[in-house]
This record gives C-alpha cells, sequence and structure tokens, in this order.
C-alpha cells in the first residue's frame, strides 16, 4: 500500500460519504462523552434510543448525578452492560463537577482519567468534538486497517499509529468517521459488500466477494 494508493482510497471514501460525523445523537460535548461511553460494546442505533429518552431529562453531569444509580439505569437498561456503565456515568458526572468545573476537558489526559474512559472513547472525543486529527480504533477501523491493507496491525494502538503516520493530512480530520461508515456499511465483518465497494481496486484483500 503505497502513498498514492491511500490518498485515492481517502479521496473516493470522502466522495461516497460527502459528511463524515458520528452516528450517536448529541447536542453537546457532553451529550456525546456520555453516547460514547454508552456506545461500548453496543450499537450508536440502541444507544441513540435510550438517550432521546435521557437527555431530555438529565444532559448535564448534575442532572445526571440527581438522577442517582437505579434512575439512570432506568434509562439505560436496554443497553448491554448497563449497571457497569451506569456507574462510570455517575462517577465521570462526579469527577467533572468536582474538577472540572462541569465541563468535558480538552486534553487526552485528562479524558482518560475519566471512569469508562480509555484512549478510543477519548479520541472520539478529541476528533468530533474538539476538531483534532486523531482516529479511534474501533472493531471498524481496526478490521479495515488489516484487511485492506491500509495499516496492518496486531493491536488497536499499533494501527492506530501507522493510520496518523500515512494518512493524507489534508484526510486525516475526516479518516476516522469515513472508515467507520465505510466498515459499518460496505465493508462489514462477515461478508464484505465489495460489489458495491468504491475502493474496490485499491483494496488489497484477498478473498474479495464478487
Amino acid at each position: 500500500m503505497n502513498a498514492e494508493k491511500r490518498r485515492e482510497i481517502f479521496k473516493r471514501l470522502s466522495e461516497a460519504i460527502p459528511e463524515p460525523k458520528t452516528e450517536l445523537t448529541h447536542a453537546s460535548t457532553f451529550e456525546l462523552l456520555i453516547a460514547v461511553i454508552l456506545s461500548a460494546q453496543a450499537t450508536d442505533k440502541g444507544v441513540n434510543i435510550a438517550t432521546a429518552k435521557l437527555f431530555p431529562v438529565a444532559n448535564t453531569p448534575q442532572a445526571i448525578m440527581d438522577l442517582g444509580l437505579e434512575g439512570l439505569e432506568g434509562y439505560i437498561k436496554t443497553i448491554g452492560l448497563y449497571r457497569s456503565k451506569a456507574k462510570n456515568v455517575l462517577a465521570t458526572c462526579r469527577m467533572l463537577v468536582e474538577q472540572f468545573n462541569s465541563e468535558v476537558p480538552r486534553t487526552r489526559d485528562a479524558l482518560e482519567s475519566l471512569p469508562g474512559v480509555g484512549r478510543k472513547t477519548a479520541n472520539v472525543i478529541l476528533n468530533t468534538a474538539f476538531g483534532e486529527a486523531t482516529i479511534a480504533v474501533d472493531t471498524h477501523i481496526f478490521r479495515l486497517g488489516n484487511r485492506i491493507g491500509l495499516a496492518p496491525g496486531k493491536t488497536p494502538l499499533e494501527v492506530e499509529k501507522k493510520l496518523l503516520k500515512t494518512v493524507p493530512k489534508d484526510y486525516l480530520q475526516d479518516a476516522h468517521h469515513l472508515l467507520i461508515l465505510h466498515g459499518r456499511y460496505v465493508c462489514v465483518a462477515r461478508k464484505p459488500k465489495c460489489a458495491a465497494c468504491v475502493i474496490y481496486d485499491y483494496c488489497e484483500y484477498k478473498e474479495k466477494t464478487a
């Protein structure tokens, strides 16, 4: 995979996906943070259903704290691992109130200090909310990095570092969502839809489907 191929891949993806953005519904950076925490091992659609009921009632750190554990669980119980996620969300809200003036911090270290926030979640916030050129390697991006030969790696961090180093600079801001959406709807896990793929001739996957 050379630089010319990479540029063409991102050129075609950006043409096919003219508005690359998260599918998590949110109206503020705080709502995005909570939605991303809830989305671990869950679908964006499932999270959106739950937050459509939660956010009109509580969309600030203090308001969610006021719900209490049982109250919060009642809103998110349709999401997988909701009990542990509820505890993390409440602990995160408490830290935001006590340490960050109820604002979502803008640095990686501060974000990763929040319960339930790891490198991937921090990257999503830094990219989507604060416009930084970061790439959160989820299952879709990890699969694509290895499958199409874009950034092979044994770990998400390895794939992330290769992507940051090799994605053309002018596509770096959008690369995160371009790859996620392509992986979610075209280059799917079990049987990729190669016939509908705009980068078919540049993909290095050896088992392309008809």
